[in-house]
């Protein structure tokens, strides 16, 4: 099932995209000539989205202006200009938009290619609310660009994820997209915090799931990422 609602996380400061964030949110850099918040919204509209909750804070008035041109999906503005809330809180401080049914969460600085398909709707279509309470969508460690580290996940067949922790490499990285059951949040306090508290409380009780992009990853989230992104998508053009 196609999720009806997604939110897109928009209210990051961007101060590693610097010089690019000067003067405007990271959502409003272009990649490939599009902007990585209209990167975000074509993808969901692609999958059936209907409906986008989008939370701001640097230069919102710009991203809101610029959000009132999309004619093809709902925009709800989630304000965070008085207090940035970080991953977790925005989903906290946004849930009385949200509804009580799986949402389709995506973080502003992913691009991604698709080689079988919108990813988006295989996704959502092996979510399965019975055993999972969050499905994170993965890239192999091999098939991604920008993203500094040594890998996020192990994968089981099952698709439960654990930690990399201590472990040297894991060979699954987390692409900016998942979906997940909205209530999770419920019984957070407002305030500022990162998803990870969400993840590591769900992967304790075996309700954290993966599933593979089945394309190329490219984290945008500096110039030189941006760059990069930039000429791939040149070349695939």
């Amino acid at each position: 099932m196609i999720p009806h609602t997604a939110m897109v996380l928009a209210a990051g400061l961007g101060t590693r995209m610097r010089p690019l964030t000067n003067d405007r949110p990271k959502a409003l850099v272009t990649v490939g000539g599009k902007t990585l918040i209209d990167h975000n919204l074509d993808r969901l509209v692609a999958a059936g989205v209907k409906r986008a909750v989008v939370n701001v804070h640097a230069f919102a008035d710009l991203l809101e202006a610029h959000l009132q041109r999309r004619a093809d999906i709902e925009i709800v503005i989630s304000d965070e200009r008085a207090q940035l809330m970080e991953t977790g809180g925005g989903i906290r401080q946004a849930r009385p938009l949200l509804g009580d049914d799986p949402i389709i969460v995506c973080n502003i600085d992913s691009v991604w290619e698709e080689w079988n398909g919108s990813a988006l709707t295989r996704l959502a279509y092996s979510f399965n609310p019975a055993k999972s309470s969050a499905k994170l969508m993965l890239a192999q460690m091999d098939q991604c660009l920008g993203f500094e580290g040594a890998g996020d996940f192990f994968m089981d067949e099952g698709g439960k994820l654990s930690f990399r922790d201590d472990a040297p490499s894991a060979p699954w990285a987390y692409t900016g997209a998942q979906i997940i059951d909205p209530r999770i949040v419920d019984e957070e306090p407002l305030e500022p915090f990162g998803f990870m508290r969400i993840w590591r409380r769900l992967q304790s009780e075996g309700r954290l799931h993966g599933a593979p992009l089945g394309g190329f990853w490219m984290h945008v989230g500096d110039p030189q990422a941006r760059e990069q992104a930039e000429a791939r998508l040149a070349r695939a053009a």
